[in-house]
Parts: structure tokens; C-alpha cells; sequence
């Protein structure tokens, strides 16, 4: 499979590993757009938020406890911050491999952009 991020979940592209576990892998974003700025991912390969079903259920509750628990474990869960999810074109979604931006480290505006 010719997918960025199942690479870097293979291992077979370099990234600054925060997350790991049987179903979710979080990276640094090399392009940070906040001072904290993790991707989170599914293990298993998933194009968007468009191709969920009920089996992927589980995996997403996951990666959202996940989040919670590197807000917590970073020490940014009482400041705040945000989890973005890009579906499709329109919507910036420039890797098709389901992912989630957690960012945190600064006030976060409304409406994002």
C-alpha cells in the first residue's frame, strides 16, 4: 500500500513517535500549527471519516482516550485543546488515511479557519 501514514505505522518512514498501542499510533506533526500538535491515527488503514462503519467503532473511541491521556500525561488537559479531524478535499484533508490533529499549547480561535 502506497499510504504515508501506514508507513510511518510500519516504521518504514522515520516520525517522533508520543503514542502507541494496539490499535493507535501518534506522531509529532512536522508541520506543527500549534506548539503541541499530534496526528493520531488507526492502525488499520481507513481513507476518511467517510469510509467509518460500525466496525470501526471502537478504534475511534480509542484514539479519542488516547488523546486524554497524552493531555493529561503532557500536562495540557486543564489548559485545553482541540482534536480536528480534515474529511476530504474542501475539508484540507491531504493524507487519505483517517487521522486526528491534537493540538494544544495556545489559545485556540474560533472559527478555526
Amino acid at each position: 500500500m502506497d499510504c504515508l501514514f501506514c508507513k510511518i505505522i510500519a516504521g518504514e518512514i522515520p516520525s517522533t513517535k508520543v503514542y502507541e498501542d494496539d490499535n493507535v499510533y501518534g506522531f509529532l506533526d512536522i508541520e506543527p500549527q500549534a506548539p503541541v500538535h499530534i496526528i493520531l491515527v488507526p492502525k488499520q488503514h481507513v481513507a476518511s471519516a467517510n469510509e467509518l462503519t460500525e466496525e470501526h467503532t471502537e478504534v475511534i473511541g480509542k484514539i479519542f482516550l488516547a488523546a486524554a491521556k497524552i493531555a493529561k500525561e503532557q500536562g495540557f488537559a486543564e489548559a485545553g485543546y482541540r482534536i480536528v479531524n480534515n474529511c476530504g478535499e474542501d475539508g484540507g484533508q491531504t493524507v487519505s488515511h483517517l487521522h486526528f490533529h491534537l493540538l494544544a499549547g495556545r489559545n485556540l480561535q474560533w472559527p478555526p479557519g
